[in-house]
């Protein structure tokens, strides 16, 4: 496990690669980002938005999906007030046992602010079984629910005929996830290789599962994507100040509603993040004992990268707050699924990363890296 010399991403992100410098790609993009021309990739995205017109008889310019967090907000306020544009929000809505009340009221601050918003909730009992099939195949529950959240916007793209989706931050260089990267820094249509997609839905169909039933979870292949002319758009890529802090900065004056938990219960830092519903930040404490770097990472990276924080603060953070989840979070989970808090942690330990962590005699998670260092 090695460092980038600039932030705190370890190597051990999947798809990525540092360079012969030891620069993580994030960084790399964020260095060179700095002597770019923001009015012209202002004016190039201009241009695009005329290309891909909305078709005869059409209502909608393009298609978004939000949470109504962050950055869906500001997607979509940016998108009609900036660019003129009338844009179809589409949300994946989740069943009552999971849905926080801030995810309603962000959606709700949407709706009031105007826009037309579709909300699409496939099957609670197959979303459950799912999630309790994602957590014991993955150790990840939310791979199966993120699947329906990433296939519902072209979904319903192609089903309405609007061949433009707006889409936000670049995984390729503003995280890392190398596989997504397009023909162009704005081309989101290789989205479909990123790690949360790329298990597909063929699993579902080897448990069992009847192929009508899981039709939510089912991304469009790229036939049906050249068959509709269907065109995502990173819009992160055309705004030099688009960032967690910025993006909540644009969201929060115009009503977004964020957590008021400290991070020591949510492994997040300013209380930004997963508003729609609470099992995400238990997600972040399972992904950070399989990779070593949750959500307190990614908000340090930021400030790394922009000269905000300097690195002995990001790295006391680190380690007092990455990974950290409420045991409320995790007793309500496994309510839902069905299993027991036993049945939870001895899977969360069996799949965590041996190299990175280990348990002592009293069953403790202890992590054997420094960070900042790695091993």
């Amino acid at each position: 496990m090695k460092y980038c010399t600039v932030c705190l991403q370890p190597d051990t992100r999947p798809n990525t690669h540092f360079n012969s410098g030891g620069v993580c790609p994030a960084c790399d993009y964020y260095q060179h980002s700095r002597s770019i021309d923001w009015q012209e990739r202002y004016e190039i995205l201009r241009d695009l938005t005329k290309t891909i017109k909305r078709k005869s008889g059409q209502y909608f310019d393009c298609i978004i999906g939000v949470s109504g967090g962050k950055d869906s907000t500001r997607q979509a306020l940016w998108v009609r007030d900036n660019l003129g544009l009338k844009p179809l929000l589409v949300c994946l809505s989740h069943p009552p046992q999971q849905v926080s009340q801030l995810g309603v009221d962000n959606i709700s601050n949407l709706i009031n602010h105007g826009f037309d918003v579709v909300l699409t909730t496939p099957a609670p009992e197959t979303w459950r079984r799912l999630m309790r099939d994602s957590f014991f195949k993955f150790t990840n529950w939310a791979r199966s629910t993120e699947l329906a959240l990433f296939s519902s916007v072209p979904q319903l793209a192609i089903k309405y005929n609007i061949p433009l989706i707006f889409w936000g931050e670049n995984p390729a260089l503003q995280v890392g996830d190398l596989k997504t990267m397009g023909n162009t820094g704005y081309d989101g249509n290789n989205l479909r290789y990123s790690n949360t997609l790329s298990s597909g839905h063929a699993w579902m169909l080897d448990a069992g599962y009847d192929a009508n039933s899981i039709l939510p979870y089912i991304y469009p292949d790229i036939e049906a994507f050249d068959s509709s002319k269907i065109q995502i758009v990173f819009l992160g890529w055309f705004l030099g100040d688009w960032g967690l802090l910025e993006n909540a900065s644009y969201a929060c004056p115009v009503g977004l509603h964020i957590r008021e938990e400290a991070p020591e219960l949510t492994g997040d830092l300013y209380g930004l993040s997963n508003l729609d519903e609470d099992w995400h930040n238990m997600n972040q404490m399972i992904k950070y004992l399989k990779f070593g770097f949750g959500k307190i990472t990614e908000y340090v990276n930021e400030e790394l990268r922009s000269g905000a924080m300097d690195r002995a603060t990001a790295t006391d953070l680190v380690e007092r707050y990455d990974g950290n989840c409420s045991e409320a979070y995790i007793d309500s989970f496994c309510e839902f699924i069905q299993i027991t808090k036993q049945d939870f942690w001895a899977h969360v330990k069996e799949s965590m990363n041996k190299e990175l962590f280990e348990i002592d005699a009293m069953g403790n998670i202890r992590r054997k890296f420094q960070v900042g260092v790695g091993l």
